[in-house]
């Protein structure tokens, strides 16, 4: 299994900010989904490191993540997408098209 980087946004604004938040849409659950898993698999836990991060940009789709070294950008993640993420993408090396937001650069920013 490839080494790969999660980084998740879990950036928190003030209530009623028009960009809204990662944090806001649940992100730090998500964040703590991922966590719990990588301590459950030996494997996972050797080949796939996890990183909460500030804003990573698309704000509008958080909450957002972006898995490297493939530059595949994720959003509106929900805990429930986390096994999905980790089977296909992580452990499989195919992206979860249903969540592709972006590859090789952030969605709508450049």
């Amino acid at each position: 299994m490839e080494f790969r980087h999660v980084f998740i946004c879990v950036n928190q604004r003030p209530p009623g900010h028009p960009q809204g938040s990662c944090a806001e849409k649940g992100s730090r659950d998500l964040y703590q989904v991922f966590m719990e898993k990588l301590q459950e698999d030996p494997e996972l836990f050797m080949s796939v490191a996890v990183t909460p991060t500030g804003c990573l940009g698309p704000c509008m789709m958080g909450p957002t993540i972006v898995v490297y070294p493939d530059a595949v950008w994720y959003g509106n993640v929900k805990k429930e997408d986390v096994d999905e993420i980790i089977k296909e993408h992580l452990k499989g090396g195919k992206p979860v098209e249903r969540l592709v937001v972006g590859k090789g650069k952030p969605p709508g920013m450049f």
